[in-house]
């Protein structure tokens, strides 16, 4: 297959295959090869940083993108971590995490995360490192799958950033994509992604936030993260994948869904979350779709708009569903043709479904910002970003 073919390729997750390399790698291939590593850590700043230095502290890079070329030159095995200090980054362009000569494992981990944590005494909202997104989402390579980040190794903790979403129209006309995947990962035999106290923020007309996590693979946790506004949330994509956990996350306003799940294995974990206000609680897709794109929809294919079988059973635990439009659906597309399906597949334990909204915390002096309001029935559950918080 020529590039011009795999341009054309409509993107299932084969065809993503296919064509990572040549659509989002060109840049790193034509970069000069970065220095080496200093030690196990990187720093970033994006106000005093440059991509010429050392990746020290005190000279520290300015991209993640810089940072993922660097890691990617190392070799051997034991931790990595880069470090993004307070600030914000404009994402142009896309940092693929690949080292092919590093191994990590479960507690050597590669680790991209804030330097300062939500349960650091001195940490504030305002200093999250605030990723805003400025990908070139147009021309030859823009086919709807443009990420901010490819997490395409084993063994990753992303931890304690702000992502935000583009600044574009998203479906400008029919069958026109144009978005960002804040974070990803395709690699289907790859395990073990830990997405923590992250906070995934956007706006339907502003600053549309589409998806903020879609991963390939096995062992995908994400708790003690904010979805606000955000159009959806997470997609654990790969059917048949075991392993995966969704705990202590707030999910507000989500004009799509609040989670989304292939035919993945029944052992997910899915406690201790509230979904509120907003459109549907769940989207379920069935096998016939595991693993294509979310999007298929818009780009003229068939998708599937009823589950082929019944769908695996989840059981959802100590959670609540406040004020949010209807249960569950299977489809795809950007504009939500979701077909409604009976939500039995849900076994609720000590789970609660309810009509009343959840009041958010808007004073962002306060570092509840963006969460329940402390003391309310949503906040007792402890969702948020605080692992040590009690909330």
């Amino acid at each position: 297959m020529n590039r011009r073919q795999a341009i054309k390729t409509t993107f299932t997750a084969a065809a993503f295959a296919s064509v990572l390399r040549p659509t989002m790698l060109a840049a790193q291939e034509t970069s000069p090869k970065p220095a080496a590593v200093e030690g196990n850590t990187l720093h970033l700043n994006p106000a005093t940083g440059a991509d010429t230095n050392s990746g020290a502290k005190d000279s520290p890079l300015r991209t993640l993108a810089e940072a993922a070329r660097r890691v990617n030159q190392t070799e051997g095995t034991g931790p990595l971590t880069v470090i993004l200090s307070e600030g914000v980054y404009a994402v142009g362009e896309t940092a693929i995490f690949k080292p092919e000569r590093r191994t990590f494992t479960k507690t050597d981990r590669l680790t991209i995360r804030a330097e300062v944590l939500p349960d650091d005494p001195d940490w504030h909202t305002g200093r999250m490192p605030t990723l805003i997104h400025t990908l070139p989402l147009t021309g030859p390579r823009a086919k709807g799958l443009i990420f901010g980040m490819l997490t395409e190794a084993n063994h990753v903790t992303i931890q304690g950033l702000k992502l935000l979403g583009a600044p574009v129209v998203e479906t400008p006309k029919p069958g026109m994509l144009v978005r960002v995947y804040p974070i990803g990962r395709m690699g289907r035999q790859l395990d073990d992604l830990e997405i923590a106290q992250c906070l995934f923020a956007g706006d339907k007309v502003v600053s549309p936030n589409h998806l903020g996590i879609l991963a390939h693979g096995s062992g995908i946790h994400v708790h003690h993260c904010v979805f606000y506004n955000a159009k959806l949330t997470v997609v654990f994509w790969t059917g048949g994948s075991r392993g995966h956990s969704m705990h202590n996350c707030f999910v507000h306003g989500a004009y799509g869904s609040g989670v989304w799940t292939t035919e993945i294995a029944d052992d997910f974990g899915f406690r201790n979350n509230v979904i509120a206000n907003g459109n549907y609680v769940w989207t379920y897709q069935s096998g016939a779709m595991a693993g294509r794109d979310p999007d298929a929809g818009a780009r003229g294919n068939n998708p599937a708009t009823t589950p082929e079988k019944q769908p695996v059973h989840y059981k959802v635990v100590n959670s609540l569903f406040a004020a949010n439009k209807k249960m569950a659906c299977s489809g795809t597309g950007a504009n939500l043709g979701f077909k409604d399906i009976d939500s039995s597949f849900l076994e609720l334990i000590n789970t609660k479904v309810s009509d009343q909204s959840v009041t958010v915390e808007l004073d962002e002096t306060k570092k509840e910002f963006l969460h329940p309001v402390a003391g309310s029935e949503a906040a007792k559950i402890g969702v948020g970003l605080f692992l040590n918080s009690g909330m």
